[in-house]
Order: C-alpha cells, then structure tokens, then sequence
C-alpha cells in the first residue's frame, strides 16, 4: 500500500492541521489520512488553498457522496454548495453550538467550508470536541443513558411538507473508524425529546449535557485566514460561528458530504 504524503500537527485543545500540500494533489492514501485524522482529531484546517468551487467540489467527492441541505442557499453555478454569509444583513446572523443537518436519518458525516471572503477582524469558527464531553460525563449517566436515543428536529429553514424534519439518534454514538463513543446532540431547540424520558425531565437533560459539551477549555477557536479550507467530522463535533464582533464581510461556501 502506498504511503500517504500528508502530515497534521495536533491543535489544542483538539483538532489539526494538515502541513502545507494543496488538497487538489492529494492521492489515495492521502484521503485514506483525512478520514483516519478526521475521525479521530474532530477537524482539519488546510491552509493557503488556492481553489475554485469546481475544485472544492471534487474534493468533497473524494471524500464520499455529496449532499445538500433542502432550504439553504445555493452557490451560483455550483448547486452542490451554500453559501454562509453575513453580507446584506441588518443584523448578525445567529449561531450556536450544533451539528449539522442532524434532523435527517443520514445526517453528513463531514461538512467542510472554504473561505471566500475574510472579514478585517472577527468571525471566528468554534468547534467542541464531543468525545471528550463524553469521556467526562459521569459513570453514572453513561450507564443510565448507554441505550437512549434523541429526538433531532429542524429549525430556521423552510421546508417542503414532502421533506424529513425529524429523525431520532443515539444519544452516544460509536464512531465507525475510531470506534471511541462521542455525545451527538445539537442545538437543545433542535432536540427535543429523549426515548423513555418524560418530556419537561428530558428537556432539562439535554440542556445540561449540551452545556457541559461546550464548556470552554473543550472549544477550539479558528480565526480564519483567507484562502483556509476547514472539514469537521459531524459524528464527533458540534461547532458554531462568532459572530459577535465582526468587522467587514464573511463569506464562506459550504459542503456536505454523506459517510
């Protein structure tokens, strides 16, 4: 087997980044590397990465198949991607802790944005690392709740009536490569129930276990730079943006791609 060409350095709290290689010259086993990295650090960032949308695209294909979240904005010309952008709004867009698109029965195992626009200051991408928030959680919990799984619903997209809007998951979930468990949840107003639990109780819980996944020495914070490209394994990361003090124009497009 053909060795791979690619190296991370390990971030803190977690994460990496992959050593300067543009991701259009990437071989096999160097795609074989970002799944292997992926599922184990949570997220890569590639720096100085001088693509196209046609470009991107083929990345992600090479990454598996790539999906499209229904209601989002579509990049011109590329349907494949959206757009994440805070140009023309009155006001800052919102954003917290969540996984993406996790209210459907496949939910992407990897989402990944390209830096379009870089704003002067400001912007930043948080991610939490979930099998951490796992690995602290007590004895007790993890044994109580070994078996639940978690009602996911959609929100803030408007959607088809023929479109799913809610799937249930595992609360913890066994990552296929690594095989380490991590917490899956998403923002608490995308879950909405616990199997087994009464409604108010499970409500409470999922409040509590999301804020202890977010917890701050948990967080790594990407303060992007342009011409970055950054995937997140959505099976082991919950991730939001900062959009608190933005100064000029962020335009990021984005890709979903299926495990």
């Amino acid at each position: 087997m053909n060795k791979a060409n690619i190296n991370f350095r390990i971030l803190s709290p977690f994460g990496a980044e992959a050593d300067p290689i543009g991701i259009t010259d990437l071989q096999e086993p160097d795609i074989d590397a970002v799944k292997d990295t992926l599922a184990n650090n949570g997220f890569i960032v590639f720096r100085k990465q001088s693509l196209s949308d046609a470009d991107f695209v083929v990345f992600l294909n090479r990454l598996g198949q790539v999906t499209f979240t229904a209601g989002e904005t579509p990049v011109l010309h590329q349907p494949d991607l959206n757009i994440v952008t805070n140009v023309g709004r009155v006001s800052p867009p919102r954003s917290v802790f969540h996984t993406d698109t996790s209210y459907i029965s496949q939910p992407p195992a990897f989402t990944a944005l390209r830096a379009v626009t870089v704003p002067v200051s400001g912007g930043a991408t948080l991610f939490s690392d979930q099998y951490r928030a796992y690995e602290t959680l007590p004895s007790s919990v993890k044994e109580q709740f070994a078996e639940a799984k978690v009602l996911h619903v959609v929100s803030g997209l408007k959607l088809g009536a023929d479109l799913q809007t809610q799937s249930w998951h595992p609360l913890f979930q066994r990552h296929p490569i690594s095989g380490r468990l991590a917490l899956f949840l998403s923002t608490p107003e995308r879950c909405q129930a616990i199997s087994g639990i009464a409604p108010q109780t499970a409500h409470r819980i999922i409040r509590l276990l999301y804020k202890h996944s977010i917890r701050h020495y948990r967080v790594y914070r990407h303060q992007w730079q342009p011409e970055d490209t950054i995937v997140w394994d959505n099976r082991c990361t919950m991730h939001r943006a900062d959009h608190s003090q933005v100064v000029g124009d962020r335009v990021l497009h984005r890709g979903l791609v299926l495990a």
